[in-house]
């Protein structure tokens, strides 16, 4: 009988032995890796955006940097002889088999922290029964005693502590403490009290069953348990036990993880991630993310929309570019982005109407056409029957407000008069494919299909604020575009500096020549000077064009500082197209280009400015203009000599005028206010009107822009 038992125990012995040498060699594992939240910084380097979201919360910590009483409370209810075994409690083992072997259950497990972080570090084999859990023990073992034989102490509880799970809170694990203490006291580790580093210890043996969001009782328990061991183990006293049993569990949850400075600028830049990086690197890599937002430019975009538009009803979107990089220094929105989760700043694709005009003028500049002489008839309606732009069997008709031209004007005038009958004749002369070119030179991405249409704005999808701020950035530049960009740098884990994309780095290309450029900024600055975007003069040099959609839609102003360009968009989110007609509250009357728009762009570039108030760099290659005449312009052969003139007995207007030009009720001489209500801060000109019937419609609009914006 004593031989068959011992036959059998030596069986039992080789067997053991057999299996654990079957264990891989540590070194051939791989460590796990927990992951870890990136993180979204503004451009000081220290003030963090928000976390990309992930399902796991992880906040890796410093081995010294966990607290003394988080240690304690650990190893008194995970493993009381932590500090003395070699990674096998083997006094344990036997403990536990009869506890269990009493109790006809498992009731306790026998593991050590070692073996425990080598299943969540190598392993992550979970099987607790039969045959194969008691392998899996013996393996984990095995490679327990290798681990301690290679670490220390304090490098083993400091894994633990950093990989163990704590629970979910709202489809959310903490892995590791420091998550866990952020996540249920909002706090760093190291500043854990005993009562919650106690609640802490007891939660990784079943974070479900002790989870203070569904089982408070039973979590107080369990921590009440841990204060027991620690006082029966003397790192407290009894009375200190007792004293913080009483206590609550003390639970400070306020979604640390979830809280963010402004999301929709997280969201942009975690796509942006996405797009390069893929979906489970963004949320598990643990990036350092360092954007171009400048906070205090943000808050002045966020304050300039809500004191103009507060209770007003209609939305705004506002994007700053610095011209000189491309970076983006502000993008904000009043519109609630929890509810839409979508970014009107970046996404919102709206019809620009007379804001991009500015692309036609660009046009003519770089084809050389002297903006003060070329001169065309004002006529409304206007219909053009010869191609491009239209045909006797279908004519291209547009008209303007008032139903009335105001005669003859140079380009300079009708400009500022934001003439569509005459940008319509200057499109024709000068081709459309030419426009589209253009815009697409200046940094436009949308759709263009070079339709004459597009030159009054009525593109086919629409463009976004920041695409607008982009392209009128390269006139600020002088004629260089830039790709905008938020992300400035990415730092890995390990605190490496991560190789940008080519997309993300600046670059410059030049697109026009600064003369050309200077000439439309020139244009442009008398445009908030005199023409309609007057709401929007800041006192220093800047020029701008606004812009509105038919029906009063869509409004927009889109200008520039030698240093910054901005672009406001305002008007009503969603598939809707809403009319804004009689919602300027100062005046009573309808909300286009030169009222809110303007407000805003005005309000906010004053601040943003900071004290820089100085002028656009001159030119290095001098506008060069020639004659030209085209079907509708008439010839103009002004000497280069007078091109930075503005002849003032010419139909133009003078810088620093508040005259609405071509009011042909009142011959363009008289002082009206900026804010009249009849369209884009002067009472001649709709900025509404699009061409009848549309020309040559793509399907799915009427190629005029008049369509209700289907993209919010």
């Amino acid at each position: 009988m004593l031989l068959l038992a011992a036959s059998v125990a030596g069986a039992a012995v080789t067997w053991v032995l057999r299996t654990a040498n079957s264990a891989p060699a540590l070194s051939s594992l791989k460590q796990k890796d927990p992951g870890g939240l990136t993180e979204v910084f503004a451009s000081d380097g220290k003030t963090r955006l928000g976390f990309i979201q992930s399902d796991d919360l992880v906040r890796e910590v410093a081995s010294n940097q966990f607290p003394k009483v988080l240690n304690e409370a650990t190893v008194a209810i995970e493993d009381e002889r932590f500090y003395k075994h070699k990674g096998v409690d083997y006094e344990g083992i036997i403990r536990a088999a009869v506890k269990n072997a009493t109790e006809h259950k498992t009731v306790q497990g026998g593991s050590t922290l070692t073996m425990q972080l080598v299943r969540n570090l190598y392993t992550q084999d979970d099987t607790r029964s039969g045959l194969d859990g008691y392998k899996r023990k013996i393996k984990e073992a095995k490679l327990a005693r290798d681990l301690e034989a290679k670490y220390s102490k304090a490098w083993v509880l400091g894994k633990y502590l950093n990989t163990v799970p704590y629970g979910t809170v709202g489809g959310q694990s903490a892995i590791g403490a420091g998550a866990a203490a952020r996540l249920y006291f909002d706090k760093r580790v190291q500043d854990l009290t005993l009562r919650e580093a106690a609640m802490l210890a007891g939660m990784p043996q079943a974070p479900s069953t002790y989870s203070p969001v569904l089982n408070q009782s039973g979590t107080k328990q369990r921590r009440n348990e841990v204060l027991g061991k620690m006082a029966q183990l003397g790192y407290i006293s009894q009375a200190t036990a007792q004293k913080t049993m009483k206590q609550g569990l003390g639970l400070h949850m306020d979604g640390y993880f979830r809280k963010a400075r402004e999301r929709y600028v997280l969201d942009y830049v975690q796509s942006e991630l996405i797009k390069e990086y893929g979906r489970n690197a963004v949320k598990r890599g643990g990036f350092k993310v360092y954007t171009t937002i400048d906070l205090k430019k943000q808050k002045e975009a966020r304050a300039a929309i809500a004191n103009k538009l507060a209770g007003i009803g209609p939305s705004s979107a506002i994007v700053s570019i610095d011209p000189a990089n491309g970076n983006i220094v502000a993008m904000a929105s009043s519109e609630q982005y929890g509810k839409s989760k979508f970014n009107l700043a970046a996404q919102g694709h709206r019809q620009p109407g007379s804001s991009f005009k500015v692309m036609v003028l660009l046009t003519a500049l770089r084809e050389g056409v002297n903006p003060n002489s070329t001169t065309y008839t004002s006529t409304s309606p206007i219909e053009l029957n010869d191609p491009p732009c239209g045909s006797a069997a279908s004519p291209w008709q547009v008209k303007t407000y008032g139903g009335k031209g105001a005669g003859s004007m140079n380009l300079v005038r009708a400009t500022l008069a934001s003439d569509n009958s005459v940008y319509a004749q200057l499109t024709s002369d000068l081709g459309p494919d030419k426009v589209k070119e253009t815009a697409r030179m200046m940094g436009i991405k949308s759709k263009l299909n070079g339709f004459c249409a597009e030159s009054l704005g009525g593109l086919e999808d629409g463009v976004s604020p920041l695409e607008m701020a982009s392209a009128y950035a390269t006139i600020a530049n002088g004629g260089y575009r830039n790709r905008p960009r938020m992300i400035e740098k990415v730092v890995d884990r390990d605190g490496k500096k991560v190789k940008l994309p080519p997309r993300w780095r600046v670059h410059r290309v030049k697109a026009f020549s600064d003369g050309v450029t200077y000439e439309a900024t020139k244009i442009l600055q008398q445009n908030i000077q005199g023409g309609t975007g007057t709401h929007a003069n800041i006192g220093c040099p800047a020029g701008g064009k606004t812009g509105t959609t038919d029906k009063n839609i869509d409004a927009w102003f889109v200008g520039f500082t030698p240093r910054l360009s901005t672009a406001v968009w305002v008007g009503f989110p969603g598939s809707t197209a809403t009319s804004m007609n009689g919602m300027y509250a100062p005046t009573g009357g309808n909300i286009d280009g030169g009222t809110y728009p303007a407000d805003i762009w005005g309000e906010y570039m004053k601040q943003a400015v900071g004290k820089f108030c100085g002028d656009f760099k001159k030119p290095t290659e001098p506008f060069q203009s020639q004659p030209f005449s085209g079907h509708y312009a008439s010839r103009g052969g002004k000497d280069d000599k007078d091109k930075d003139k503005v002849d003032p007995d010419a139909p133009g207007i003078a810088p620093g005028t508040q005259s609405a030009p071509g009011d042909d009720s009142q011959g363009g001489t008289e002082k009206k206010p900026a804010d009249n209500a009849n369209g884009n801060g002067n009472g001649n000109f709709d900025p509404n009107a699009y061409e009848t019937p549309p020309q040559q419609p793509p399907s799915g609009t009427d190629g005029g822009g008049t369509q209700a914006p289907t993209d919010g």
